[in-house]
């Protein structure tokens, strides 16, 4: 049978998985190979993708991909589990207490002015960044989501000065799936650290050392950090530290990154293999040296020794991915045709010998390896109280009947708060200490006979344009916290699996779900998220949608024109935008689907991570910096804006003072572009000006309408209702920031960069056009 048939809650042994190319290498990367026992766990919601548990943790791939996995079904126990069950618990060291690792003294460390370079690797979710913020002292936020980290950072050891470490993207295997995967793996063979920190997940040792053993093959020295073993002890498991470092040959320190345990510990280690050049005492996993995986992989050595020599790639590594049909590594090597005849000839021979196509066995031997690995070192610990809770909460939150539903309520809670409770009364109070110091500024610098046009600039510029713009920071605070709430405590992963089904109708991977609830809250980092993204075609989609996603920078907006022309109705008008944006992106999705990018999405493979307590310093850190963010913008584009409007607003073109802005520079200006949104109903000068500046950024729209016009009810002579609709809308979908642009062009190019600009700015006005007809009806 296939593994779609398979029922739920039933373990079948895999037989063969089908399919080609990288993702098929990424399944087996994954553990999904030749006599592993893999249990359905759930469906989605849809009824797609499926939930698999496999080595100890959770997958998610689609049905189409299970179809073509040959599976049979088993009614017992497998002896491997009851070997397991045996396992007698073993005495657990302290933390950052080593094994007996032998630290080889050599005659030539690198010299004390050498700059020790270290790259921190690991799994998705596995607790990367977290260490490196205790290695390093910085702030780096970190998720629970796999594929929070999706760029390279640089940060220097605390206490040892010359060291660099990078933390790198999660990666599951060296073979690249993904374009972040490509970084680590570029990085590994290009850059060469002077050595390795791997940080393993230790509640999930069999699918972690996988990497491990990859890690290893590369022949650089190298430390592995058990992270998370407060977890693995609280639920009865242990770690013989002393067997583990004699299977793997390299230093193994036990750690709790969360509570900075071990830590110290862990740094002594890496410095010293990095100084010393200890590279791994093991690279051969093979069982058996009579084996055909043996014979094959040391024949492969032996034809490409030269070539690998010259390009500097370690042997052993190359000969493993060239086994595995690696391509990239093949081109590199530059081996005559005669070469690459003998190459095919000896994965034919190995083939035959292992009865299993040369992808699978070189699998399948990692896999016997970390199981013999954890079968003598690791007592499993009983199911974790965090995973129970999480098949608790997953009975509501992924159900079949409540998973969406869950979804919608949460969402609509989390805007509701935001803009009619929470945010708004934060708003209130804020918008009165504001106008508190307005007034005290005015009477004393009207008291002090302050010049005219001094006191024109601090009040109706300064105090009107950046205090404006600084009220709505409650709302904007208030989203993200809510945001990250759910991104802290896994719930975002779920969203990816429940929706799934959905975007795959609209062109896309559930995964893009993600990209795209983060531009809710800033365009920049959702579109560096779409970098998970294993296919190009989804990555550029996402980018090219995520802007559709109303980004706080636009709250202020929304704020003042609901309140000047829909006071009664503020939280359903701005909800309406938002779900308006929702709807433009799928339209624009299924005209991409149907026009530029044809063709199936990126296959759904993704591991669940177990629901956590969203940590109070990670939530505090991240609204800080959104915060703080926001804070310099207000005081430098958006002071520099209000600062430039005011003074092209005040005087005319011989720079008198006017006292008609209708006389000034900015409405000469202004009026040129006018005419292009007058069939929209708002083609006054003014509001043409602020749609210009919302360019730098979008809270500029306010800050300036707030100078040109100094007071809201000003406008309702200005636009009708209609035409306030129409307004609303088009600041909703017109072009995105500079600084989102700016990371577009870095992702995608500039040319893509600029079809945004142009396709956007079109698509805007005849939403716009639309919405001032339609609302002009009624």
């Amino acid at each position: 049978m296939t593994l779609k048939e398979l029922k739920i809650g039933k373990t079948a042994i895999i037989h063969s998985v089908g399919g080609s190319g990288a993702l098929r290498q990424h399944f087996l990367d994954m553990g999904l190979i030749q006599g592993t026992e893999v249990t359905v766990v759930k469906y989605a919601p849809m009824g797609d993708p499926i939930e698999l548990k496999l080595h100890g943790y959770e997958l998610t791939i689609r049905l189409d991909d299970a179809e073509k996995i040959q599976v049979e079904e088993i009614h017992r126990t497998s002896e491997k589990e009851e070997e397991k069950i045996k396992i007698t618990e073993a005495p657990h060291p302290g933390y950052g207490e080593g094994g007996k690792y032998h630290v080889k003294e050599q005659e030539n460390p690198l010299p004390d002015s050498e700059i020790l370079t270290f790259a921190l690797v690991g799994n998705q979710n596995c607790g990367k960044t977290t260490l490196f913020n205790q290695l390093t002292g910085s702030n780096q936020h970190v998720g629970n989501f796999p594929g929070v980290t999706v760029d390279r950072k640089d940060g220097v050891i605390k206490g040892h000065k010359n060291t660099r470490i990078t933390d790198l993207p999660g990666i599951y295997s060296m073979s690249p799936y993904s374009s972040e995967e490509i970084v680590t793996r570029e990085f590994l063979l290009k850059d060469r650290p002077k050595g390795i920190i791997n940080i393993v997940d230790s509640t999930n040792m069999e699918r972690n050392l996988y990497l491990t053993m990859q890690l290893m093959e590369l022949n650089m020295p190298m430390v592995v950090a058990l992270n998370m073993m407060d977890e693995l002890l609280e639920n009865g498991g242990s770690v013989k530290v002393n067997d583990m470092e004699a299977f793997l040959g390299v230093p193994v320190v036990p750690i709790s990154a969360s509570k900075g345990e071990g830590i110290e510990e862990l740094v002594k280690h890496a410095v010293h293999v990095a100084k010393y050049q200890e590279a791994p005492a093991k690279t051969d996993f093979c069982a058996d040296t009579g084996s055909g995986i043996h014979r094959g992989l040391h024949a492969v050595m032996h034809l490409i020794e030269d070539h690998a020599r010259t390009e500097n790639i370690p042997i052993r590594f190359a000969a493993s991915k060239i086994m595995e049909g690696d391509n990239r590594i093949l081109e590199q090597l530059d081996l005559s045709q005669n070469e690459k005849e003998m190459l095919e000839h000896i994965v034919i021979q190995t083939e035959e010998e292992t009865g299993m196509d040369r992808a699978s066995a070189v699998a399948d031997m990692r896999f016997a390896y970390i199981n013999r690995a954890c079968d003598t070192a690791v007592m499993k610990p009983k199911e974790s109280r965090e995973r129970l809770r999480s098949k608790r909460m997953d009975r509501i939150l992924t159900g079949k009947y409540t998973g969406i539903p869950s979804f919608i309520g949460i969402m609509a809670v989390v805007f509701w708060l935001t803009f009619n409770v929470i945010g708004a009364w934060l708003q209130g109070a804020l918008e009165a200490v504001i106008t508190w110091m307005t007034q005290l500024a005015d009477s004393a610098m009207t008291a002090a006979h302050v010049n005219e046009a001094v006191h024109s600039l601090i009040i109706d510029g300064i105090f009107s344009g950046v205090g404006g713009v600084l009220s709505f920071l409650p709302i904007i605070v208030t989203l993200f916290f809510f945001l990250s709430l759910l991104e802290d405590s896994g719930y975002m992963a779920r969203v990816a699996f429940i929706m799934d089904k959905l975007l795959r109708k609209l062109g896309l991977s559930g995964r893009s779900i993600v990209p795209m609830l983060i531009g809710f809250g800033c365009t920049v980092p959702g579109v560096m998220a779409s970098r998970t993204l294993s296919s190009e075609r989804d990555r550029k989609m996402t980018i090219l949608l995520t802007p559709f996603m109303s980004c706080t920078a636009k709250l202020p907006i929304y704020a003042f024109f609901t309140e000047a022309f829909f006071p009664d109705r503020a939280a359903l008008v701005m909800i309406g935008l938002y779900v308006f944006g929702i709807l433009t992106g799928i339209l624009m999705a299924l005209l991409f689907k149907s026009t530029m990018f044809r063709g199936e999405p990126v296959p759904f493979v993704m591991e669940l991570p177990n629901y956590r307590m969203p940590g109070a310093k990670n939530v505090g850190q991240l609204l800080w910096e959104k915060a703080k963010d926001f804070l310099e913008r207000a005081f430098t584009v958006i002071f520099i804006a209000t600062i430039i409007i005011w003074f092209l607003q005040s005087f005319d073109m011989s720079l008198n003072m006017v006292s008609d802005s209708k006389d000034s520079i900015l409405a000469a200006i202004a009026g040129v572009i006018a005419p292009v949104f007058s069939p929209l109903g708002f083609g006054d000068w003014r509001i043409s000006t602020a749609l210009v500046s919302g360019f730098m950024a979008k809270e500029s729209v306010v800050s300036t309408l707030t100078v040109l016009f100094g007071r809201t009810d000003m406008l309702l002579g200005t636009l009708t209702t209609a035409g306030a609709a129409a307004l609303l809308v088009f600041c909703l979908l017109y072009t995105p920031c500079v600084a989102a642009v700016a990371s577009i062009k870095r992702e995608l190019g500039g040319k893509w960069a600029c079809a945004v600009v142009a396709g956007q700015c079109v698509i805007a006005w005849i939403a716009a056009l639309l919405v001032h007809i339609a609302a002009g009806m009624f």
